[in-house]
């Protein structure tokens, strides 16, 4: 029976499914959610010329790899919450679809950074990105980053910048950093004023410090609401002048969790993924969620 605040998981026996296994437990039994852990398979393709041909044995056996790469996951869970409540399901069919399928049910979907089918160069595999891009709801990407002795380590960041996926990423960053209890750090990128093309009417003088100040009330602005919603949160606010995406990369360093939603106001229209949650999900040194 599916619940709409259930956190799922999509595995595939890799050290970073395992990884995001970790993750989902753990945020799972701190917000008393159920657990459900979805590995999605496809029967192995029988070349003609080949003489192979699809058994009965072939099929207890591609089942049987199924269901170890699911108790193994379960044991993993267990070891992070013995009592958490968890479901399974093997469908088949292709992991993307599953775990897109699922996020219109799920609270959040987990996945690690890169399967066993990924290639060792690739930062993200390719069922994380199209998960990231097509899901209904928040997706987390697990990355499993050094631990750093940095400004904003141990803590939850989102960043900021007035869209309306901004808003929803902030009520889930203000919502994990409650459950975690730990601090929460919104942060606001801005750049002077340029010309985006011919014919552009830029201030001949401008003051920076106005620009600055006009930029950190926007921040104040934005974080006030959730911030007198949740008061057990310690909020600090970042305004930062530079590129959203290289400044969030920097700052995830140690961070517990990086929060962005899924296109900005400078997105097109047509893109499911925004050029700054794309660049975080795959560089970010931290678990990534996206948020739409």
């Amino acid at each position: 029976m599916e619940h709409k605040h259930d956190v799922v998981v999509g595995v595939d026996g890799s050290p970073e499914s395992l990884a995001a296994v970790d993750w989902a437990a753990w945020d799972s039994a701190r917000r008393g959610r159920r657990l459900h852990i979805i590995h999605a398979y496809a029967w192995p393709v029988a070349h003609p010329s080949l003489g192979a041909r699809r058994t009965p044995a072939l099929d207890e056996l591609v089942r049987h790899a199924a269901d170890t790469v699911v108790d193994t996951a379960v044991a993993r869970a267990r070891t992070v919450a013995s009592q958490l409540p968890i479901t399974t399901d093997t469908p088949i069919e292709p992991a993307a679809a599953a775990l897109v399928h699922a996020s219109g049910w799920a609270g959040t979907v987990v996945v690690g950074s890169r399967g066993l089918g990924g290639f060792g160069g690739l930062l993200l595999g390719s069922v994380g990105a199209q998960v990231a891009a097509h899901a209904a709801g928040p997706v987390v990407v697990v990355r499993q980053g050094e631990p750093a002795d940095a400004v904003e380590a141990g803590r939850v960041l989102v960043g900021v910048d007035g869209s309306h996926d901004a808003e929803h990423a902030m009520r889930f960053a203000f919502e994990q950093a409650s459950f975690r209890g730990v601090g929460l750090t919104a942060v606001h990128t801005y750049r002077w004023p340029e010309s985006t093309g011919p014919g552009d009417m830029l201030p001949l003088v401008y003051d920076t410090e106005d620009l600055l100040d006009d930029e950190r009330r926007a921040l104040a602005e934005s974080v006030c609401g959730w911030a007198d919603k949740y008061p057990d949160v310690d909020v600090r606010r970042r305004t930062v002048r530079g590129g959203a995406a290289s400044v969030l990369r920097r700052l995830s360093h140690g961070a517990e969790l990086m929060v962005v939603g899924s296109r900005g106001r400078g997105g097109f229209t047509g893109l499911l993924l925004g050029s700054v949650s794309q660049a975080l999900i795959h560089h970010a040194a931290c678990p990534v969620a996206v948020v739409r």
